[in-house]
């Protein structure tokens, strides 16, 4: 019998039952937290970092940049919000990059590029020169953002996977906080310096990143993909709460990539396929039912974490602040620090919520809030907007809201986005998936970043968040009918919850019930579906 198969039922009937304790009937113990996934997770996801401080230091250099290279606010748009646009080479190249020379390898590569990047910024001596280091440092970004969140998912047991995999998150929001120290530190130089000491500064975590993650194991998924079984044999025991438990996630990967049950070598031979082709026909041409329900979550959740607005808030905390009344320098930067603060705190706080209370309660309250937030701020910014005075309350107001939004966007929507994508695409079509994902959550960021100076020009700073709390109201809803929770399922045991797309409530139930009923033999299933 395979490992880790379920033995209910299979039992003589004429032995008697062993003699069962009321320990027996007690809550299950939850396993240690495995400090090996917890060093590995934490590693991988550190190169979020560049794009964290991208963002972050890219919000108060750009001041710098346009006085110092007399350019004008419609470059400064490009300059901020092209990032993304070009982090979509990286992204896209990211998914068949990690099927080909592996998950780790592909981090190191991530942050090699960078590195080119911020040097290339931090020389620029001009700004069409600035304009090449922005695309070479967003092809890097690209790369990170795909790659993080799939190997934490990959290396990561069920029991843990949620906290592991927000860790992405966690480090964007920690880059964040790091570029608006940076602003901080280096505004006091003369201009020509600060701000390519700020950019330049960049490339120092992308060598210490590139160099750590080599000492890391691969994910055990991509090795099953290359026939290495003996390999990911290893990584499993090491990664997993229990024997059992690798033993049963070792089987599924098999199953999933299309390797018989009973082959037990060190190496076996793949298929082709295994390697990423063919994966974007299924994914785009001929999908399933449920890979179609899975993409279109997959990508909805990403296109409303940016159309939302968070990254006008972020990149552009200085002019927000300026028009809600704060006008020195250096009120705009500490006010800026204090929204990366605030972002970093409450991302913490999630990342332990996440295991807990599950994927959709923090989804749902957290979209929520940030609906709340926004309106309240758009009703601040108009009324300092349209005063001839100052308005002392409005602008306390205002800078509240900021902070409630970014606090409100931390405890769910940044860190689920990331933790809900990687987890939900089948083996196979998972580095595809969520590179398609990233690919979505770039080109909505790089609209967003790039016209929003024009868009509170056109209908008011105020308007633009009331507009931002319509579409986060509209993701309120898709969330609420479409995204099941996924709490707990192992990752080749997703597609049970998806296919249904909005009456997948019925659907889980009709499955839950087959699962007690005789369609398994008269027993109870006691896997991850029970």
């Amino acid at each position: 019998m395979a490992a880790g198969q379920n033995t209910e039922g299979d039992a003589n009937p004429s032995q008697p039952a062993p003699d069962r304790t009321l320990a027996d009937f007690g809550p299950v113990k939850k396993p240690k937290r495995n400090r090996y996934v917890l060093a590995c997770a934490t590693l991988a996801s550190m190169t979020s970092v560049l794009l964290g401080y991208d963002i972050g230091v890219m919000s108060g250099a750009n001041i710098y940049i346009q006085d110092d290279l007399k350019i004008s606010d419609l470059k400064v748009a490009l300059l901020v919000g092209t990032l993304n646009l070009y982090s979509l080479v990286g992204s896209a190249a990211a998914g068949r990059t990690s099927d080909w020379i592996g998950r780790r390898y592909t981090i190191v590569m991530a942050g090699a590029i960078f590195f080119v990047g911020s040097i290339l910024m931090g020389f620029a001596p001009n700004y069409a020169f600035l304009m090449v280091g922005r695309f070479v440092a967003g092809v890097g970004v690209g790369y990170a953002l795909m790659i993080a969140p799939v190997y934490t998912a990959e290396v990561s047991p069920a029991s843990s996977r949620g906290f592991l995999t927000s860790f992405p998150e966690v480090f964007i929001n920690a880059g964040i906080l790091l570029g608006y120290v940076s602003n901080y530190a280096f505004s006091k130089l003369p201009t020509n310096l600060g701000w390519r000491f700020m950019l330049g500064i960049g490339a120092i975590p992308s060598v210490f990143l590139a160099l750590v993650v080599l000492g890391m194991p691969e994910s055990p998924r991509w090795l099953v993909m290359q026939g290495r079984l003996g390999d990911a044999r290893k990584v499993l025991d090491r990664t997993s709460d229990s024997k059992e438990e690798s033993q049963q996630r070792l089987l599924d990967i098999k199953e999933a990539a299309g390797i018989p049950q009973d082959c037990n070598d060190d190496i076996v031979h793949v298929q082709k396929q295994s390697h990423g082709e063919g994966v974007w026909k299924e994914l785009l041409i001929y999908p399933t039912r449920s890979v179609r329900h899975i993409l279109i979550c997959g990508i909805g959740i990403h296109f409303f974490q940016q159309a939302s607005g968070i990254d006008a808030v972020v990149l552009y905390s200085p002019r927000i602040f300026e028009k809600a009344g704060i006008t020195s320098s250096n009120g705009k930067l500490l006010a800026t620090v204090a929204v990366g603060f605030t972002k970093t705190v409450f991302i913490l706080v999630a990342t332990f919520l996440l295991d807990r209370i599950g994927r959709r309660p923090l989804l749902l309250s957290s979209v929520g809030g940030m609906v709340l937030s926004l309106t309240t701020l758009g009703f601040g910014l108009t009324m300092i907007d349209q005063s001839d005075e100052k308005l002392p309350w409005a602008v306390a107001l205002s800078v509240a809201m900021v902070l409630a939004y970014v606090s409100f966007f931390s405890i769910g929507m940044g860190p689920i986005t990331w933790v809900y994508s990687s987890e939900i695409f089948p083996l196979k079509l998972r580095a595809q998936g969520t590179s398609m994902g990233v690919a979505v959550n770039r080109v909505t960021s790089g609209v967003i970043s790039t016209t929003f100076i024009l868009l509170y020009k056109a209908i008011t700073i105020g308007g633009s968040f009331f507009l931002f709390a319509g579409i986060a109201s509209v993701a309120w809803v898709f969330f609420f009918t479409c995204l099941p929770e996924t709490r707990g399922r192992t990752l080749e045991d997703m597609e049970v919850l998806f296919g249904s797309f909005i009456k997948w409530r019925s659907a889980l139930k009709d499955e839950q019930k087959k699962e007690v009923s005789g369609d398994n033999g008269g027993q109870i299933q006691m896997g991850t579906k029970a």
